[in-house]
């Protein structure tokens, strides 16, 4: 089986659909696990217009994205590719729980289920900009 993908990943087309693939494949992996740790339903609150579900669901969806970018570009095989694809986000979701155990004023679900877009805006921003320091790990 593994010499069928590497020999099928020679080819840059098809190399290029099974990563995209993989990554998506992925990303619904990932979110459905960030839907079963967040205490609001993301697609029901997007669904209804809530903006701050919508900031802080897309960026869980841009850092896991950039860092299997990341992963993609520094390793040889995809099986490499997958394994530090799903560590990175390891560490994206404990960078979460962090993010919420850190800030005792307020629980940052609460908030963002209520649609507070500060608090929205800033899940945004850290799920991005810690999915760039991740990847850099990745290429050590």
């Amino acid at each position: 089986m593994g010499n069928e993908v590497d020999r099928l990943l020679s080819n840059s087309y098809a190399a290029s659909l099974v990563y995209v693939s993989l990554v998506v494949l992925s990303l619904i992996v990932f979110l459905s696990v960030f839907e079963l740790v967040t205490r609001y339903n993301c697609w029901k609150e997007i669904k209804n217009g809530n903006l701050a579900v919508a900031m802080a669901t897309s960026g869980k969806i841009f850092g896991i994205c950039n860092i299997f970018r990341f992963s993609i570009e520094a390793n040889v095989s995809v099986y490499e590719s997958l394994i530090w694809g799903i560590f990175g986000f390891i560490i994206l979701l404990a960078a979460y729980f962090l993010f919420e155990f850190l800030t005792p004023v307020f629980k940052i679900d609460d908030e963002i289920a209520k649609d507070n877009r500060a608090v929205g805006f800033i899940a945004m921003i850290i799920s991005i900009s810690l999915s760039y320091v991740i990847g850099a790990t990745v290429i050590l």
